[in-house]
């Protein structure tokens, strides 16, 4: 039911069911029907349909800004890009004001409701920047914001829940970072008319730690069940509790995210857009990850942590692995996969290393000496960011791949094999070099995905709350 919008503070889910976020909704698919990849509306005949589409956004944004009277600038900028955009001819959208003007980093508290339209492409979702309307809350539990607030510091970093969305967000996009946002470069203010146009200062980074649990949740679990594998009691309880599960990927994404910008790294970051072998993004986000682990086992073991940071700290090294283990490989298709090869190389290491099991059809984990045998991975990886500061890029690259091919077996036809490799030429042949399948699965990985692949494929556009109705529904079935 259609609820009418009140002047009183509504929930979350009480926006969710008004007039203005329906319309707000219904004009949005209906203007994405007629913008080309670039956001743009490109067919004259379609101007009418298009104006009248956002004309409608703009009256919701306005019945909607009460309510969310933290974001009031960023709407107020919102509506009037919208208006730019219409009186500009409906080409290619710059809501360079509206981006400059929303910070959700700035109004961290738990619970706090965020309504969002951008012309954008959703990350792994599409490359099309079609206008996409979002509707969420900020998850900011006490022991996070003490932790963020002390030794993670990380002023960019907005961890999210869905409450609603537009059809870019009904996929796997789990992210919502402005550098996806229609914008064109502009010369600073004050700034000498000549002066070269440039973008503006990102300052935040939302990531939807509700579709991370629930996804985590849903693939582990199957995962668990087909393997076998028995759970210690804690781990058991992270796949059963989504509000927990939630907290610790908020936990385990706060120290991600900021281990990207610290630690010995090359001259040039991964986090540069370069053209570069896959692989080493995939090391670059397993760094992230076990840097994430081994300060979580750094916080278990520390007599001022409190019981809550301790717990979280003990779930997010569960949920590292289990995440890395199950999930990862598997998940996208076997074309330059990087995040694929770094869970290859998690899980070949654990089981290499006598940590990890699988006998008789049934997976194991020493759990006791699995902390120290993740940390000395992490250490091999750090090992060699400290010694690619001093060596060229193509040799860090080749070292790069010698540590994985150490323990996950190259393509054989991999040109790495024979050394047969383009080094007198630029860069660029190196990555040309590569196959898209450098580091197929293993056997254990092909075996497994053919029986996990309908968990991973339900997991499409699943939020926190679509999760627990489906856990609800099986219950009462």
């Amino acid at each position: 039911m259609v609820s009418p919008i009140s002047t009183k503070a509504l929930s979350a889910r009480q926006l969710r069911e008004s007039q203005p976020w329906i319309t707000l909704k219904d004009s949005c698919h209906r203007l994405q029907g007629l913008q080309a990849a670039d956001g743009s509306v490109p067919q004259a005949r379609d101007h009418k349909a298009a104006r009248a589409a956002i004309h409608d956004i703009t009256e919701s944004l306005r019945e909607l800004a009460p309510h969310v009277p933290h974001n009031r600038a960023y709407l107020e900028a919102c509506i009037a890009d919208c208006e730019a955009w219409v009186k500009s001819g409906l080409g290619v959208p710059d809501f360079y004001d509206s981006l400059v003007a929303f910070h959700p980093e700035k109004t961290r508290i738990d619970g706090t409701l965020h309504v969002v339209v951008f012309p954008m492409y959703t990350q792994n979702g599409s490359n099309q920047r079609l206008c996409e309307a979002l509707l969420c809350e900020t998850i900011w539990p006490e022991f996070v914001a003490g932790l963020e607030a002390g030794a993670y510091g990380n002023a960019l970093f907005v961890p999210v829940r869905f409450i609603d969305f537009t059809a870019g967000y009904d996929t796997n996009s789990a992210v919502l970072f402005p550098e996806s946002v229609a914008i064109k470069p502009r010369v600073p203010q004050g700034a000498p008319a000549d002066a070269p146009a440039v973008l503006p200062a990102f300052t935040w980074g939302g990531i939807f730690a509700d579709r991370e649990a629930a996804r985590f949740r849903c693939v582990v679990d199957a995962g668990v069940e087909i393997t076998k594998l028995e759970l210690p009691a804690p781990a058991r309880e992270l796949l059963d509790n989504q509000t927990l599960a939630e907290e610790t990927f908020v936990m385990w994404d706060l120290i991600h995210d900021r281990t990207h910008m610290r630690g010995d790294l090359p001259f040039d970051p991964f986090m540069i857009k370069q053209r570069m072998p896959f692989y080493l993004y995939g090391l670059e986000e397993l760094r992230c990850d076990l840097t994430a682990f081994r300060e979580a086992v750094t916080l278990v073991g520390d007599k001022k942590s409190s019981a809550s940071v301790k717990k979280h700290a003990q779930l997010v090294q569960y949920a590292v692995v289990f995440d890395r283990i199950f999930r990862f490989p598997l998940s996208g298709s076997r074309v330059r996969n990087y995040d694929s090869v770094a869970g290859q190389l998690l899980f070949a290491w654990l089981h290499q290393k006598g940590v990890l099991h699988w006998r008789d059809t049934t997976l194991a984990i020493d759990w006791e000496q699995l902390p120290a045998t993740v940390v000395a991975l992490s250490d091999r990886i750090n090992d060699l960011y400290w010694a690619s500061i001093d060596r060229p890029k193509i040799v860090h690259w080749i070292a790069a791949h010698d540590l994985i091919s150490e323990v996950l077996s190259p393509h054989p036809g991999s040109r790495f094999l024979s050394k047969d490799l383009p080094v007198m030429g630029a860069p660029s042949d190196i990555t040309d070099a590569v196959l898209d399948d450098e580091f197929p699965l293993s056997m254990f990985y092909e075996a497994l995905g053919a029986k996990l692949a309908p968990a991973i494929a339900s997991t499409k556009g699943i939020t926190g709350e679509t999760h627990l109705e489906k856990e609800t529904a099986k219950i009462v079935a």
